[in-house]
């Protein structure tokens, strides 16, 4: 049967007048203007509400930049839960580089309405086609010809598969740049008939509930989530809403970046897509980037960068634009020892290798196994896990000395390789035939391959990845092809692979009625290396480069000496996403030579965090916060915010919001009129402010209509907060926001300050309070004596200890916690706000504990070491606090 549905393309004449009077401006906020640099042109931003004509409305705004004239479109979709404000960043970098760009919040989310349709063919797909409609008729947009504008596409996940549904349903797109998403949404989330039941409830649960969804969808997860078993219904409605119901159609330049660590949207999708577009002899590049839906390094700014030469060669017509090679991979190669951040090399080929290429045969040896799906598929197996798979999860672990993945004896089969001679690059998919009979007539399997160190004790699954299966039939016995999940990872000489076959796996439904399933090898396992994919060289030692010239340069130096530079340095492209790096940073005590309020300090801030500054009195911290707003000049080093260098004064500070010792309020004035007082003093249009979306973030509710003598000193302290979030600044800087508040309302400036990370914006905290800092910040940086001491993410430096918190989805009854409590190697196990606090005693390990939580069937949603901020801190400064 023929799932696709008739191909939108440039609708005919009748839907082309229906369409165009659908799309009706109903509302439009004025311009905004953000200027990133001295001689970077403004950015022009125009909102606007768009009605479908079905009852429908579709938030939109709208990015120009430079001269009058026509210039090449961009279409930016935005991930699942999300809003167009997560890529407003994107788009304004875009803008600047010559783009008229267009972001728009999905039906049913941000301030659109109606069903999330998961990109219905007849709901979001058909209302990219009206904004390209509306592109057609702006003066700012170049045309091909009259209604058909020249315009990409680009977006993350949902945001990806819309632009890859939007160019096979209208053939009017001409490029699209889509990454992390899927191609056929039916076989990621029902891979091979089994139901990825953690995702799909994410997916729902992101999108605020069933009743959120089309009735459809609602009823078809509804009905497979109480079976757990996908049927064909449920197969063919999302197959029509993906990708690949259009394969034939999509037939424009496509770049695909895929995640490495992504167990929603694996590199087997990107590998489907890429085959198909190729086929319709259309250019293709494929980019594996280091991270994923499960966490790790994202590469935003280098994916963006690689975007927009994507545009500029396929949309400008640049054929200078360098493009990228055909096929990329980064590779983690170590740790820095200056931040702690993974550090990363690219490798690349002038073709696409595929999944299978390069194949070599190892062989594996075990006899024929049998093992329990036990009833209930309970206890499961452990692999990846929605939000903990990342930082701050369950790989957290890895800190106690073990592995993240646990499978439970008797619930699996194991076959494993003699040590590899050398070292062996797995890139792609291994595959391995193995033979599988069961006492049922289906059966659900999990297939992974671990690297196996030369102990035998410590294995690593890739990027945490299974391939489930569900063989059909199988109490006959059945020859099964196994195709594992598409990973990059070396394996290091002496080192095992080690294929283990389990019934159960906690992300995935397997059958509730027990059963026994027999295992055999019936083939080696064959790894692709892919040879064609060279690793770039590592760069050259510094000293190679300077040291011819350091005499010339010495030489510059000193007859530049004495004068006075006034031009800015120049904006550093390569920070362009960075909200923050502090370089070399030293700034002396009045009238001394030799004393430092902060020496040689550097550290960086990314996109999301939550950092605190911490020191005790006199470390400097104020100091910097001071250099940071352009207030005080340093004496060496440099600050960059997003790339450009501060000084009292630069424009890029119009990107920093602060509060900094106390915000002063008319007091006979509303909350609301100080704010808009405050913002005309300031000179720019009243449109810039946002000043809804800073009080929405701030939570002040009806007391913003109040007189501010009124206000208690929790609601001044959130209003100061609101005041310096006008404009929503891309950095908020706070210093001590919670100076003289009580209990509850620490905890509701907490609150605020996760809520306007989460959008992607970026917040800096200086407290004293080490426990909220602890509940509220994602990194630290600890200074004393003007120096850096440690900087990286909170669990990193809290560290490890005997102390486990364990994260659950619901709070825990004290029954259950303490059933938790008399568990043999727990000695205590105490309730918190996120779950579990659970001492181990001497004989008690983690795995273990692992094991009896899914046996008590705690919804365990993390589980990492635990120790208090402030016995890290107080290690960390000596006492001198």
């Amino acid at each position: 049967m023929d799932l696709r549905l008739p191909r939108l393309r440039r609708p005919r004449p009748r839907r082309a007048l229906a369409a165009a009077a659908a799309v009706v401006v109903l509302a439009g906020a004025g311009t905004w203007t953000a200027v990133a640099s001295d001689d970077a042109p403004e950015v022009r931003r125009a909102d606007r509400v768009m009605a479908t004509g079905e009852g429908v409305r579709i938030d939109t705004s709208f990015f120009t930049a430079g001269p009058e004239g026509r210039r090449p479109a961009v279409l930016l979709g935005h991930g699942f839960g999300g809003s167009k404000e997560d890529v407003r960043a994107q788009a304004e970098d875009l803008a600047r580089d010559g783009y008229a760009v267009l972001t728009w919040s999905a039906r049913g989310f941000g301030r659109s309405t109606g069903k999330i349709g998961l990109n219905d063919p007849e709901g979001e797909v058909a209302d990219v086609s009206r904004l390209v409609d509306w592109l057609a008729a702006r003066p700012e947009v170049r045309l091909d010809k009259d209604g058909d504008p020249r315009v990409g596409m680009a977006g993350n996940s949902y945001g990806g598969a819309i632009a890859l549904l939007g160019a096979g349903y209208d053939d009017r797109i001409d490029a699209v740049a889509p990454a992390i998403t899927y191609f056929d949404l039916a076989e990621a989330l029902f891979p091979d008939g089994v139901f990825k039941k953690l995702w799909a409830g994410a997916f729902v649960t992101s999108g605020g509930g069933c009743a959120r969804f089309e009735p459809e969808l609602c009823a078809m997860y509804e009905r497979v989530a109480e079976s757990g078993v996908p049927d064909a219904r449920a197969r063919a409605l999302l197959e029509a809403r993906s990708p690949a119901a259009v394969a034939d159609r999509i037939d424009v330049p496509t770049l695909l970046m895929q995640g490495q660590t992504d167990s929603l949207f694996p590199l087997g999708q990107a590998d489907a897509a890429a085959r198909a577009i190729r086929a319709n002899g259309a250019p293709v590049g494929v980019d594996w980037l280091a991270g994923g839906h499960d966490g790790g390094d994202p590469e935003t700014g280098r994916l963006h960068e690689r975007v927009r030469a994507w545009f500029d060669r396929y949309l400008k017509g640049d054929e200078s634009a360098d493009t990228g090679p055909a096929f990329r991979v980064t590779r983690t190669g170590g740790v820095d020892s200056t931040d702690g951040r993974a550090q990363l090399r690219g490798a690349s080929a002038d073709a696409y290798p595929g999944l299978h290429s390069g194949t070599r045969t190892v062989e594996l040896t075990g006899r024929e196994q049998r093992f329990a799906n036990p009833a209930g598929a309970n206890p499961p197996a452990v692999s990846a896990l929605p939000g903990i798979g990342g930082s701050g999860g369950l790989s957290q672990l890895s800190s106690l000395g073990i592995g993240v993945s646990l499978d439970f004896p008797g619930q699996h089969a194991r076959f494993e390789s003699a040590p590899v001679t050398r070292d062996l690059r797995v890139t792609g998919s291994p595959a391995v035939t193995v033979r599988v009979r069961s006492t049922s007539d289906d059966a659900v399997l999990f297939a992974k391959v671990y690297d196996v160190g030369p102990d035998g004790r410590q294995q690593v699954l890739p990027s945490q990845l299974v391939t489930p299966v569900r063989v059909e039939g199988a109490r006959a016995g059945k020859d099964v092809e196994l195709t594992l999940p598409a990973v990059d990872h070396e394996v290091r000489k002496g080192h095992r692979l080690r294929l283990v076959l389990a019934s159960t796996d906690l992300a995935y439904a397997s059958p509730a009625a027990p059963a026994t399933y027999t295992v055999s090898l019936k083939s080696g396992l064959a790894v692709p290396t892919a040879p064609g994919v060279t690793t770039a060289a590592a760069p050259l030692p510094a000293w190679v480069v300077w040291l011819p010239v350091a005499g010339a340069v010495t030489a510059l130096a000193l007859l530049l000496t004495g004068r006075r530079r006034t031009a800015a340095p120049a904006p550093d492209p390569d920070l362009a996403d960075v909200p923050l790096q502090i370089t070399g940073l030293s700034k002396r005590y009045a009238r001394s030579a030799d004393r430092y309020a902060v020496r040689d300090l550097s550290f960086r801030v990314d996109k999301g965090q939550v950092l605190g500054l911490l020191g005790p009195n006199g470390a400097g911290k104020t100091t910097t916060l001071r250099m940071l707003m352009g207030l005080i000049k340093p004496d060496d080093g440099e600050i960059r915010v997003f790339g450009h260098a501060v000084r009292p004064g630069a424009p890029v500070l119009s990107r920093v919001g602060a509060f900094v010792e106390g915000a002063g309020f008319l007091p006979h004035l509303s909350g609301r009129e100080n704010l808009e007082l405050y913002w005309a003093a300031t000179g720019r249009p009243p449109e810039d402010a946002h000043l809804d979306e800073a009080l929405e973030i701030a939570g002040l509710g009806d007391a913003l209509a109040r007189a501010v003598r009124t206000y208690s000193q929790g609601m001044r302290q959130r209003l100061a907060i609101a005041q310096a979030m006008l404009g929503l600044p891309d950095l908020l800087i706070l210093d001590e926001p919670t100076n003289g508040l009580d209990p509850p309302q620490i905890r509701e400036m907490r609150e605020v300050m996760i809520r306007y990370a989460a959008a992607g914006r970026t917040v800096i905290v200086s407290s004293h309070l080490l426990a909220e800092v602890e509940q509220s910040c994602t990194h630290l940086v600890v200074m004393d004596r003007g120096r850096l001491v440690q900087a990286g993410p909170v669990h990193d430096i809290i560290g490890s200890g005997d102390t486990l918190l364990v994260g659950t989805v619901t709070p825990v009854e004290e029954p259950l916690a303490e059933k938790v409590a008399a568990l043999p190697g727990v000695e205590s196990a105490v309730r918190t706000d996120e779950g579990l606090l659970v001492r181990l005693g001497a004989d008690g390990t983690a795995p273990r504990l692992i094991a009896e939580l899914v046996r008590l069937e705690v919804p365990v949603t993390s589980v990492g070491p635990h120790r208090r901020l402030e016995d890290a801190f107080l290690t960390l400064i000596g006492g001198s606090a």
